[in-house]
């Protein structure tokens, strides 16, 4: 072969693995019969000692969960709905990258990346896709439109398994970065809640040129002393305003009692071989995620309606079910080596919503401190961590806000 046919063998090979192909979702039926006979199989321990959540997820909840799954959820409905999506798979550092892929109608929209968290999927950003694309049909305006990208992150849902270490926040961070640009956006902006927040922050960290800002509603704003103080059971440190005390409080309450799945993946995500064997194991674990989100999801399984959906709970569950990465998404604890809600160096712009019921609070005051590009910041009156998922009005009103002055 010449020296010309060589290169260009190189180059289609490169275009190859560069190629965006289009993904679409089609379950056999099977895999959801296989489901419902393992719920029915479902082998359950003994109801809790106690009157309320202090020794974990309820028997009375998952018993409700369990029997809706079994009889009455419709897989196909979602399935009908992401595949009325525009959905792509794309090869990064030798790994599958699924995602949604929406461009706005208008013109001069702004191109953003929105990452979920665990235990999540994209299901969970679904009912923000209208009102960023197409915010004249919500109320908004024209010039508030984004093109909205929104990628399962390596190890959830549909994007590839990874084989080998090394894929923590800041390596998804960089294959973000590499996505938006193959897309063709030269400029765009991001966002993220949980894992999303801590990958938006390292894509804020490592400031590629083409990165104008980007929004976060799980801020890493804590500074260290108060980090330090709320995670060793240390006193309160002095001359806290009321809201930082509260802040406080709210943190030092999660550290003790509120992330022991993150301890254990953190350590040990392989042992957790329950949550890939056990559909009802993996919704408990799923549904164990803080004290706040648990209320609000516990509610809806005894017949209250509250932002969440029995639909949209199972539909998170069961795409992690059926594509069995339980233990794939928990690996991301081992990788990651930075602190939850520390404070990580942002110094591009940065927009704030803090949500009152949040795993950790946000004042204005550690938001100032930590992003010295702070370009907007909001409390706002209800919501908590899954905030798109359970307040999509209010929070695509603040993405819009949050990067208005970016355009």
């Amino acid at each position: 072969m010449s020296q010309t046919g060589a290169t260009q063998q190189r180059s289609e090979q490169a275009a190859d693995k560069n190629a965006i192909r289009p993904f679409h979702v089609n379950v056999p039926e099977a895999e959801l019969a296989e489901l419902r006979r393992r719920i029915n199989a479902t082998k359950w321990p003994e109801r809790e000692t106690v009157t309320d959540a202090s020794q974990g997820v309820q028997l009375a909840t998952m018993q409700a969960l369990a029997r809706y799954w079994a009889t009455e959820y419709d897989w196909r409905k979602i399935e009908a709905k992401l595949n009325a999506l525009p959905q792509f798979l794309t090869e990064i550092d030798g790994l599958d990258i699924h995602f949604i892929h929406v461009r706005s109608k208008h013109e001069n929209a702004l191109p953003l990346i929105v990452t979920h968290g665990w235990p999540g999927s994209i299901t969970e950003q679904l009912k923000i896709i209208d009102p960023l694309t197409d915010p004249t049909a919500h109320g908004g305006n024209a010039s508030d439109a984004f093109h909205v990208v929104i990628p399962s992150m390596p190890g959830y849902g549909f994007s590839g398994k990874p084989t080998t270490t090394g894929w923590d926040p800041a390596h998804i961070a960089r294959a973000w970065t590499v996505l938006m640009k193959r897309l063709g956006y030269t400029k765009f902006v991001a966002q993220g809640g949980d894992w999303g927040a801590i990958i938006t922050e390292q894509m804020g960290v490592q400031a590629p040129p083409e990165l104008l800002g980007i929004h976060i509603n799980m801020p890493g704003a804590v500074p260290a002393e108060i980090d330090k103080a709320a995670f060793t059971g240390a006193p309160m440190p002095d001359g806290l305003s009321p809201e930082e005390k509260l802040a406080f409080e709210r943190l030092q309450f999660v550290y003790s009692k509120g992330v022991a799945y993150g301890y254990q993946m953190g350590l040990r995500p392989q042992t957790l071989y329950g949550i890939a064997d056990s559909p009802v194991g993996l919704a408990a674990y799923f549904l164990d995620h803080d004290a706040w989100s648990y209320a609000l999801i516990s509610r809806v399984f005894q017949g209250e309606s509250e932002g969440l959906t029995r639909d949209g709970i199972l539909d998170n569950v069961t795409i992690a079910w059926l594509t069995n990465t339980g233990i794939s998404g928990a690996r991301l604890y081992w990788e990651n080596k930075l602190g939850y809600f520390s404070v990580k160096g942002v110094s591009i712009p940065v927009a704030v919503s803090s949500f009152p019921d949040e795993i950790d609070l946000c004042p204005r005051s550690w938001a100032e401190r930590a992003y010295p590009k702070l370009i907007h910041y909001n409390k706002l009156p209800k919501g908590g961590h899954f905030a798109a998922w359970e307040q999509p009005k209010l929070f695509s009103e603040e993405v819009r806000a949050g990067f208005r002055s970016l355009r």
